[in-house]
């Protein structure tokens, strides 16, 4: 039996074509997740203009009832998405999509609306989007971490972790201007 190689670590400059990306997701998914869906929010790396990121879609779905999504699993396959549950984060249901090669292009983080998991992957968003210089060096982090781990994801998340946990608590005590909004959000 083969083992399979590690998939390579890709990180890239900021794609323009992101946001159309993820509304062309988001489209899909109103349809499937049905009336328990509340909103989409573009999360992630590829949600932050200029940032380099791996190229992949991050995609919360807020809903009314998470355990509903589980009734929801063959409209999620015919979209090509794999249903993975609550793949390690209890209260989430998380679903993933490769392109035809199997590189992973689209990951939706599911939560009820009350989760407190809504409100820190969007304060994370916004908190990178008000703040460039921050931005710029979470780029160019997982740009060494990506040169230093080609093929260990886990190492390439680990050394990613204290960056994510201090700006994420920074990003929940921070007051976000006034008018700003959050683009990025059905």
């Amino acid at each position: 039996m083969s083992e399979q190689p590690a998939a390579r670590v890709v990180v890239t400059a900021y794609n323009p074509q992101w946001p159309e990306e993820f509304e062309r997701a988001a489209d899909e998914i109103v349809g499937a997740f049905g009336s328990t869906l509340r909103a989409i929010h573009h999360i992630g790396s590829t949600a932050v203009p200029g940032l380099d990121a791996k190229p992949v879609i991050d995609l919360l779905a807020v809903v009314a009832n998470v355990a509903a999504l589980d009734e929801r699993r063959a409209a999620m396959e015919s979209l090509g998405y794999e249903v993975m549950g609550e793949f390690g984060i209890a209260g989430r249901r998380y679903f993933r999509r490769n392109d035809a090669v199997g590189t992973r292009t689209h990951q939706i983080h599911a939560f009820a609306e009350a989760s407190p998991h809504v409100v820190r992957h969007i304060a994370f968003r916004d908190f990178l989007r008000a703040h460039p210089e921050e931005a710029q060096a979470y780029g160019e982090l997982k740009r060494r971490l990506a040169a230093a781990h080609p093929l260990d994801i886990g190492a390439y998340m680990d050394g990613k972790d204290a960056f994510i946990k201090e700006t994420e608590a920074r990003a929940l005590t921070w007051d976000m201007p006034k008018g700003t909004g959050s683009p990025g959000s059905k």
